[in-house]
């Protein structure tokens, strides 16, 4: 038995197909006591991560070896002055000492707010101003620990920096501290309902905030794990992510040890699809979890066999169906698509044993209730654009769904206004139930008259061989209030020209009712996008 059916009942259909979920907890849960720790005890060689870096270095840890450094890490943060409440900025990259720090501060009780590596020193700043950093745990590599101290100067703020692995200026060398600590730590008493982690949003359209989600946040990805991403008891989870993003939460611990699965960590700076498909084969990866650039990427330049995966899902952005029919030809998997946000888990996908509609959002989730809504907060029809919300049963918060906005109550308020959360998200639901994504509400067109969503342009235009990346938006034209631009980069062995402009134009308004048309297309070497990799439609407007 997997350790998270101690913490939920479900109701499945002849499928698989989850029908209801009914997750319990004690108001003490902690998930690094009452997971990790309960499986070191109970299951002590249990394979808990395998990772690998792009030198050949590789590291195979058991619950046991999770449960003992985690500890360790614990008993040495406790000793510099971290306790509950605490924010720690993690700056970790995917060094396995992440997994080991992250846990040791929920057993703490401390707040963990993971970051990227990719954070320019003004992005650092502006967090070091946001919130109440008390430490720092930064990787040596990349200049990191440079860019961390001229932020904490130029914010005119303090805090307790520490490094892994080397020594550095300034910095407590913490994975020296650690090899001397206790292997045995104290229960601290923490609530269900304390504060766990805080990561900020990508700031896709304004400056990033801070979202903070509970202790209870990890058992929502019991959905995630199981049902979407199909991590099975001993099999072996992979998902492409950096740590300092939410997607490492969905993918690369919580759900996984709690469905019994080990996750794969792959230690990477520059991505390479060959290196992520010899990851796989080698260690036998049985299900997989990209972003869609990556299965872009995968075929765009050819997908090599992967006899192992049983499973590939994908979100963060939305997907073509060209590249859906051109992944499945390759490998006879269907790429499940999920849905979900920051400050929330997954709400809707493509799950285990119900039908796979290429392109689709899939249905919702047994764990939240979805409606549509139009501007007048009324729900739309089957077939109609609405707002996609979240509507809390007997008032009460759903599990998984964020806590707060860091120093800012009113816009937590504005989330939740008129009794749902407003996920700021556009889309249609057809007569099967499934959601249908139409677009960011700040990305719409208005052009002559018709509301305008860029992604089911956008779906045609990628389907040309020349088309790599592309991005459509809205620009001010005086006769139809904004006309529609392509932003386009062009696929290996293709320049731009008058011609080939004519030729993609062409293709793609021939499939599109008139109003939808094309009117303008740029060729660029490269899109402007977060540092999480999300296409900044913002920036491409405002460069107009």
């Amino acid at each position: 038995m997997s350790i998270y059916e101690r913490f939920c009942t479900t109701e499945e259909d002849e499928n698989g197909a989850l029908k209801n979920i009914d997750i319990h907890y004690e108001d003490n849960f902690n998930f690094a006591y009452d997971v990790v720790d309960e499986i070191a005890r109970t299951e002590p060689d249990k394979r808990a991560m395998v990772w690998c870096n792009a030198e050949g270095e590789e590291r195979t840890f058991t619950f046991a070896d999770v449960r003992r450094e985690s500890n360790k890490y614990a008993n040495t943060l406790s000793s510099l002055g971290i306790g509950k409440g605490d924010f720690v900025m993690l700056c970790l990259k995917r060094h396995y000492e992440y997994w080991f720090i992250a846990l040791a501060l929920h057993k703490l009780g401390a707040v963990m707010v993971p970051v990227t590596h990719m954070l320019r020193t003004d992005d650092f700043k502006y967090r070091f101003m946001t919130a109440d950093i008390k430490a720092v745990v930064t990787t040596y590599e990349n200049d990191v620990p440079k860019r961390i101290k001229d932020a904490l100067e130029d914010a005119g703020k303090s805090a307790i920096l520490m490094s892994i692995k080397k020594d550095v200026d300034g910095f407590i060398n913490l994975s020296e501290l650690e090899r001397m600590a206790d292997e045995e730590f104290k229960r601290v008493d923490t609530k269900a309902t304390d504060s766990m982690m805080m990561y900020f949003t990508s700031g896709t359209t304004g400056y990033p905030k801070g979202v903070i989600h509970d202790f209870s946040y990890p058992l929502a990805h019991i959905v995630t794990a199981r049902y979407w991403q199909r991590a099975e008891d001993n099999g072996l989870h992979f998902t492409v992510a950096e740590t300092g993003w939410a997607k490492a939460s969905w993918g690369k611990m919580y759900g996984q040890w709690l469905v019994g699965s080990a996750v794969m960590v792959y230690d990477f700076d520059n991505f390479d699809p060959k290196m992520l498909t010899q990851v796989i084969n080698r260690y036998e990866v049985t299900s997989f979890c990209a972003p869609p650039t990556v299965y872009r990427y995968l075929v765009k330049k050819g997908t090599p066999a992967m006899p192992s995966l049983k499973s590939a899902s994908t979100a963060g952005e939305y997907l073509n169906p060209e590249i859906f029919q051109r992944f499945h030809e390759k490998t006879g998997l269907y790429l499940n698509e999920g849905y979900g946000q920051t400050e929330t888990t997954l709400l809707s996908a493509n799950y285990r044993g119900i039908k796979n509609k290429e392109g689709s959002m899939g249905v919702m989730s047994p764990l939240y209730t979805l409606k549509l809504l139009d501007k007048n907060g009324k729900e739309v029809e089957n077939g109609e654009i609405g707002e996609i919300v979240i509507v809390p049963e007997n008032g009460k918060k759903p599990i998984g769904v964020f806590s707060s906005y860091l120093g800012d109550q009113e816009l937590y308020r504005n989330a939740w206004s008129g009794g749902v959360y407003h996920t700021g998200d556009s889309a249609w639901k057809d007569e099967d139930g499934y959601f249908w994504f139409h677009g960011r509400f700040d990305d719409i067109i208005k052009s002559g008259g018709f509301r305008i969503g860029p992604f089911e342009i956008e779906n045609i235009l990628i389907k040309h061989d020349a088309v790599l990346e592309c991005s459509v938006v809205g620009i001010p034209d005086t006769l139809r209030g904004q006309a529609i631009k392509a932003f386009i980069v062009l696929s290996h062995g293709y320049e731009p020209s008058a011609e080939l402009e004519k030729e993609i134009r062409e293709y793609t308004n021939s499939k599109l009712a008139e109003y939808k048309w094309i009117r303008y297309i740029e060729f660029t070497n490269e899109l402007p996008k977060t540092i999480s990799g999300k296409i900044r439609k913002k920036a491409l407007k405002e460069s107009q």
